[in-house]
């Protein structure tokens, strides 16, 4: 029996360890470049990159296959359109079908010694009696299923013999990381393949109703041919179970369309449920949408249920989706694609049947770019989505809408105002950039402060309700302006003074509102988020919290 120093065990135990370590090393950096978005055959180049650095690789290939038979893609280092046909001539074929055929790994400690290869085979690879080579493959498997192999090799070494397991065991790690990564890109594919066949059965539906006059959709409002083939898609989407993506500006109304699906739709008996993602921190987003057990956190004296559980058999909408963090994407795609989840601090699986619907203003398509918004999840949202039309691209339906927001204020305050018809074609040309919204602020202030029962363009202007948002071209106003349009508007499109500190938060510059009707204007148009109202305001989110403190103004909670 031999025996070991201690000093010996020592360097054994340093190495080992220092193994360990390095192999955690790859895997994690492994994980971070599978997890980035890009071409499938570009992530798995830059696997084999990195792998040569950690395994000390002469060369490594993935070859991919959707049968047993032969790999239909090969993919190496360095790879490229232009030169994807080099890498499948290299590639060990006797190692490759095996492991296709059993499904097990392969190891082979000096290819000119083994009975698997051929003279052309070991000619394909390199290996002769100057350049014997070990060459290790490992299968990529769905489920049970083989649908690739990667495969390394390097000179022979006789003293490296004795690691050949453990690169085997980093191989298979690495190979269902490669695994999870294909499935998702499988996964996103036909997603995309079901939105785009769900998008052009909702295009040809609405375009045979084109031609047709189509019914008015009770709580919208507008006679526009742009707004007239929204309600047309409406219709056709509200008999289906897809999931829907509204998409369009702040202020045009998407809650309403929004609420418009489910009412046409066969769960109009169920409930509607609505949250407003954007005005909720992630962890109270959580318990708002799955609920909690009592004592869950702090606070959390009685059990709560959350909107997906109100929402079961009806619709559920999620406003302002684009502004929820990545750690609260991944728990959202879950309860998506398996119905089920589980309240916060509970361990009881409640599954619910919902019909989405959500909305957004932002760009997801450059979110999902940016890494800023999961693809998958994407994909999974915007199914159907539907573009609601800003109201500059809809003059015509500004004077019914005008005069809906009239005739309703008169009822809630027992007045009798009405619009001349100089204020209707004034209103008609303005540009509103904060759409519906800005423009039932307006009707209301001008009911408000109206002296007479008969509303006059001279009382609207001289109101100088206008607003340019910091980043609108003065241009751009200044192209929808007749030479009748009064000069008074014409001041109010200066943009306001940016606020300089908490003394002075200059809300009054050229506009001739008070800075607290302006102030309540903003966080009106951007749904109280105070963020946003500031970047209306042209101020820091500080300086609004100054402006809130000085005017006594409450925040609302949505």
């Amino acid at each position: 029996m031999g025996y070991h120093s201690n000093d010996e065990f020592a360097v054994t135990e340093a190495k080992r360890n220092a193994l360990n370590e390095g192999a955690l090393v790859g895997i994690y950096e492994i994980s971070k470049l599978l997890a980035t978005p890009n071409r499938v055959e570009k992530t798995l180049s830059g696997v084999l990159t990195l792998l040569a650095s950690f395994l000390e690789l002469r060369h490594g290939l993935i070859a991919l296959s959707d049968n047993r038979a032969e790999p239909q893609t090969v993919i190496g280092a360095g790879w490229s359109g232009s030169v994807k046909e080099r890498f499948a001539a290299h590639l060990p074929r006797p190692v490759v079908c095996q492991i296709f055929s059993t499904g097990m790994p392969v190891v082979i400690e000096n290819v000119l010694q083994s009975s698997l290869f051929t003279p052309a085979d070991l000619e394909a690879i390199g290996a002769g009696p100057d350049c014997p080579l070990s060459l290790i493959g490992v299968p990529i498997k769905d489920a049970d299923r083989v649908i690739g192999s990667l495969t390394v090799d390097r000179r022979f070494d006789p003293r490296a013999l004795s690691y050949f397991h453990r690169d085997v065991r980093f191989l298979v790690m690495v190979a269902n990381l490669i695994a999870q990564t294909l499935r998702l890109h499988r996964y996103i594919a036909e997603e995309r393949g079901q939105l785009m066949l769900e998008q052009a059965r909702i295009a040809k539906s609405a375009s045979d109703v084109g031609g047709e006059s189509v019914e008015p959709i009770p709580g919208i409002l507008g006679e526009s041919g742009a707004i007239r083939a929204v309600m047309a898609k409406i219709r056709v989407v509200a008999n289906s179970r897809s999931t829907v993506m509204l998409r369009g500006e702040s202020g045009v109304g998407k809650e309403l369309f929004a609420a418009a699906i489910h009412k046409l739709s066969e769960r109009r008996d169920k409930p509607f449920v609505k949250l407003n993602c954007a005005v909720l921190s992630e962890t109270v987003l959580e318990s708002e949408l799955f609920g909690h057990e009592r004592g869950a956190f702090t606070g959390a004296v009685a059990q709560h249920k959350g909107r997906f559980e109100l929402a079961d058999g009806g619709t559920l909408f999620l406003d302002e989706i684009g502004e929820i963090g990545g750690a609260f994407q991944a728990k959202l795609l879950r309860v998506l694609q398996e119905g089920e989840f589980e309240r916060v601090g509970g361990s009881r699986t409640i599954k619910v049947d919902i019909r989405l619907i959500c909305a957004t203003n932002r760009d997801l398509e450059a979110d999902v770019q940016n890494q800023k918004f999961r693809a998958d999840l994407y994909y999974r949202l915007s199914v159907v989505p539907i573009l609601i039309p800003p109201l500059r691209e809809r003059p015509g339906d500004i004077q019914i809408l005008a005069q809906e927001f009239l005739r309703r204020y008169n009822k809630e305050q027992g007045t009798h105002h009405v619009f001349t018809r100089l204020a209707l074609d004034y209103l008609a040309r303005k540009p509103f950039p904060g759409n519906i919204r800005e423009l039932e602020n307006c009707v209301n202030r001008s009911a408000t402060l109206g002296k007479q029962d008969s509303i006059d363009a001279s009382d609207l202007s001289s109101l100088d309700e206008a607003f340019t948002p910091p980043g609108m071209a003065r241009s751009a106003v200044g192209s929808r302006r007749s030479p009748q349009r009064p000069v008074a508007l014409a001041e109010a499109d200066a943009a306001p003074a940016i606020c300089s500190g908490a003394e002075n938060c200059g809300l009054v510059g050229v506009d001739r509102r008070t800075e607290r009707e302006r102030l309540i204007d903003a966080l009106n148009q951007a749904g109280w988020v105070q963020a946003k109202a500031a970047r209306l305001l042209n101020m820091t989110p500080r300086q609004i919290g100054y402006a809130l403190q000085k005017h006594n103004i409450e925040l609302k909670k949505f």
